[in-house]
């Protein structure tokens, strides 16, 4: 939506770009209780033979799964950025029945969040209509918003109050993405805040065939409070610099000519671009409603993943997200959710660049322990590739595959057993939407099994020789650490020998390994 119309005498105020800053590798909070790699601190593990018949095919916990699945697919669904984007530009600001808010108390309340903000937060029916509405018909959607709110919104304060920006600017990231770090308008503005790409550049996030920093929450906070800071510079108003801030300084300027010199936001509205004209009520519509969540009935819900529970750590040698997860158990929709600027969910090393991995606390220890071996298994995995591509093996190993409702790329790879990175390889895929009725071709290491199919049938375990052992399963193990305890023991031998498909391994499970 934003930085659409910059203007030449715009560039001309603003000056130089500023240099990009980079997010800089916080100190690491706690360390897990067990190591993925045998030291000192391990805890030796419990085991005994047994005969390879008595072991049964490992299951995950059903209610567990679909829990994960439902918060999966929220972090992979487009329709709140759809939903709101058509919120703002399609306002009407026609009366709304709605007597659970009555005018009086909204006037008070109204009047209470004005003299606590720097915004012109002054009662207006055409305020009450977009606010009433709102709360009428899009209930589900705010509560949504209420709840991933409390993974951004810690962060995005302290970059706003770094530079001085009001706290309160934290609600026009729900206006411009409704949160969705990857979030694309229809002219190509991206991420949190909808950068288009030139003032991207322009305010230093890096935007390449691996990068697009546009999407990084940390970046791109940091950028949109340099540049709301100097819009502000310029028009002196708040209300004004987030009226520019949507279409561009020209049309703001040319709004002010067009009534006659009044610089108030609701005295030039009319003479503003029609999404810029619904956009501060917008705004104002949702602070207000998040402000008083609790009186209209919302709840403050915690995120799946607190920002305060996650760090960083400077990546060293390329390294995939898939390839994270698989060393750390971490699955891979959470990492694309905590790393979003990856557009292709690798990593890479480019020279005068510091890429970093963002990783759940208690998961962050381990790897920064066991890094050395982590990155040779990287390179290994790398080095493993170096093969012809499936577009040239036999046309009958391949699957199209039709996107449906609900799916999401992490979803699709654990049902044919690939990883996130060969499907956007195999298919060209620069990010991970995905569109209802898309054909993908899916080169499967495990048999198929059809989507429709009403009964879920389980991976098979491939029969296992020599002597074998249980090994079982505690804190902090992965199907990796657990891979380097026995030479020449892979990954994927342990999936195979155990029929398991994901990389997920619960505390107490039992592991058939193969010491031959």
């Amino acid at each position: 939506m934003a930085f659409r119309f910059l203007t030449t005498i715009f560039f001309l105020c603003i000056g130089t770009c500023f240099s990009q800053v980079q997010d800089s590798v916080t100190s690491q909070k706690k360390q897990v209780k067990d190591s993925l790699i045998d030291g000192a601190s391990h805890v030796v593990k419990s085991i005994e033979v047994v005969d390879s018949t008595s072991i049964k095919n490992l299951q995950d916990n059903e209610l567990a799964a679909k829990l994960d699945e439902k918060w999966f697919e929220e972090l992979y669904s487009n329709s709140l950025f759809d939903t709101i984007y058509k919120s703002v530009s399609e306002l009407t600001f026609e009366a709304v029945d709605y007597p659970e808010l009555p005018t009086d108390t909204l006037k008070a309340r109204l009047k209470e969040l004005d003299a606590r903000t720097p915004f012109n937060v002054a009662y207006n029916p055409a305020l009450e209509s977009v606010i009433k509405s709102y709360l009428k018909h899009r209930r589900k959607s705010i509560q949504k918003l209420i709840t991933l709110s409390a993974f951004y919104f810690p962060m995005f304060e302290r970059e706003l109050d770094n530079h001085d920006i009001p706290l309160e600017i934290k609600y026009l990231a729900i206006v411009e993405s409704a949160l969705k770090p990857r979030a694309k308008s229809r002219v190509g503005a991206t991420g949190l805040w909808q950068f288009m790409f030139s003032t991207g550049k322009m305010y230093g996030l890096d935007v390449s065939s691996y990068v697009d920093e546009r999407s990084d929450p940390i970046k791109s906070t940091e950028a949109a409070s340099k540049y709301l800071s100097k819009l502000y510079e310029i028009f002196g108003d708040w209300d004004l610099a987030l009226a520019a801030y949507n279409s561009g300084p020209g049309n703001v300027t040319k709004a002010i000519r067009r009534s006659g010199g009044y610089q108030n936001y609701w005295n030039i509205r009319h003479n503003l671009p029609r999404e810029t004209a619904g956009y501060l009520p917008a705004f104002l519509a949702n602070m207000y409603i998040f402000e008083y969540a609790k009186e209209h009935g919302f709840k403050q819900g915690k995120p799946e993943r607190a920002y305060f529970e996650t760090d960083t750590i400077r990546v060293k040698h390329m390294i995939t997200l898939d390839q994270v997860s698989e060393v750390t158990g971490t699955p891979i929709e959470e990492l694309q959710f905590l790393n979003p600027s990856y557009k292709l969910d690798i990593i890479p090393i480019i020279k005068g660049e510091n890429y970093v991995l963002r990783l759940p606390i208690d998961v962050i220890g381990n790897f920064v322990n066991n890094e050395e071996k982590i990155y040779a298994f990287a390179k290994a995995e790398f080095d493993k590739r170096e093969k012809p591509l499936p577009q040239f093996f036999n046309a009958t190993d391949r699957v199209r595959y039709k996107v449906r409702s609900g799916d999401y790329l992490g979803k699709i790879s654990r049902r044919y057993g690939v990883r996130v990175s060969d499907i956007k390889r195999w298919n060209g895929l620069r990010s991970n939407n995905l569109r209802i009725g898309q054909r993908l071709t899916i080169y499967p290491r495990k048999p198929y099994v059809a989507p429709l199919t009403s009964k879920k049938v389980p991976t098979k375990a491939k029969p296992i020789s020599g002597d074998v052992i249980t090994y079982i399963v505690e804190s902090g193990d992965s199907l990796w650490s657990i891979s380097q305890k026995f030479p020449g023991v892979s990954v994927q031998n342990i999936k195979d020998w155990n029929g398991i498909s994901g990389n997920k391994l619960k505390p107490g499970m039992k592991l058939k390994i193969s010491k031959g």
